[in-house]
Order: structure tokens, then sequence, then C-alpha cells
């Protein structure tokens, strides 16, 4: 009994682990069609893929800038802001989250949208096998593809041509800038017309594109 249930465990392994790295390999190529947070969304689909040639860099150093501005030196996994992250639950403090770009992009692509350590173990697989398979440029490209940027609206194309009525692959760093500070929170944060906090947080990630272009922070992404 002991033994068939280990060849039944060993076997679930195998597959789980041939499927998930069939998956890996093919979005390195392949557009990622649709994902569990696209088809859960009562408001509906609204996409448009588009390569990272046609969308501007402005919007690749924004979010650099606004969600992980290590992203070119880790290995999908920032030590120093999880720690961080910690402590400030720890505190009672604000949470921040210490998920980098690369952990982002394997939770919208494989997953779905929650906590709990199950999730949290597939995220760090994938996020594993997409750093080793893909690389960064590959992975923002599906990040910035992916991510909701808007009610019912998915995608840098989707988001600018609802936002600005123009393609992404000619957003201003304004632009840009209001974009990525709405992305952790894309259904409450508004694009058009921000104000209070939400506006200052957007005029300090503008400042810092300068900063992530001047310091190379992108250079893993235009190399």
């Amino acid at each position: 009994m002991a033994l068939t249930l280990a060849r039944y465990l060993a076997k679930a392994v195998l597959w789980f682990t041939g499927l998930t790295l069939l998956l890996v390999v093919a979005f390195k190529w392949l557009p990622v069609p649709v994902t569990a947070t696209m088809l859960m969304d009562e408001n509906g689909i609204t996409k448009d893929w588009e390569s990272l040639d046609n969308i501007d860099r402005n919007l690749v150093d924004a979010v650099i800038a606004a969600e992980d501005s290590r992203f070119c030196e880790h290995a999908g996994f920032d030590r120093e802001a999880i720690e961080q992250a910690l402590e400030e639950r720890l505190a009672g403090e604000r949470k921040r989250g210490g998920s980098t770009i690369s952990q982002q992009t394997a939770k919208n692509v494989f997953l779905w949208q929650g906590g709990g350590w199950f999730r949290k173990g597939l995220e760090a697989w994938f996020t594993f096998w997409i750093e080793l398979v893909w690389g960064k440029r590959r992975i923002i490209e599906v990040y910035l593809n992916v991510a909701e940027t808007g009610i019912g609206t998915y995608g840098a194309e989707a988001g600018s041509q609802r936002y600005f009525g123009h393609s992404a692959a000619r957003l201003s760093a304004d632009e840009a800038s209001r974009m990525a500070a709405a992305l952790p929170s894309p259904k409450k944060r508004a694009v058009r017309n921000p104000g209070g906090w939400l506006a200052r947080h957007g005029n300090r990630i503008e400042r810092r594109i300068g900063i992530v272009r001047r310091d190379g922070l992108d250079a893993c992404v235009y190399s």
C-alpha cells in the first residue's frame, strides 16, 4: 500500500514538473492567451498583446521604478525587500509588498490572485523557471501584457488605449508614471486626473524614470 502510494506520488510529481516546464518553455515564445485572473473577471476582458518593441521604454522604466528597482540585479527574489516587508508586518506597520516583477509575472500567468503558503510556493517554483528560461526581457514583456491595467482591461496596449486614446508605443513619461502608479490596484486607483497621494506618487515615479535610465537599472532589458 505504501509502495503504491509512493508510486502515485512520484508520477504526480513527474506530471506536474513536465507540464509546468512545458508551459514555461511554450510561453517563452508564444503570447499568453488568457490567465486565471482574466477568466474570473466579472467585467470581461479587453486586451491586445504587443511585443516589447511596441511598448514605450517610459513604461518599462516607470514599472521598474515603481515596482522593482533591483529587477536587473536579482534572480527573481529580492531578499532585501522581503526582509523589509516581514519587519514591517511584525511591527504592525503598513504592509509593504515584497514581490518582484518576476514573482508577479509568475503569479499572473500561471496562478491565481490571493495569498496562502501553497500558492506562494507555486509562485516561487514558476519564478525560478521563468528567470532561468525566459530571461529578464521576456519577463517584463509578458508582465506588461498580462497585468491588469483597469477594470476588465489587461496589458499596456489596452490600458494606454483606454486612458489616453493612443498606442502604448508612444507613452509619455507622465502617462507611463500614472499607469505604473495605478498598477497595484487598477480597479481603485485613477490613471486619468489622479489626486492627492496618488498624484504625488505618480510624480515620484516620473522623476525616478530618469534615475532608472541614468543608472542602467533597465540594462537587462535594453542591453
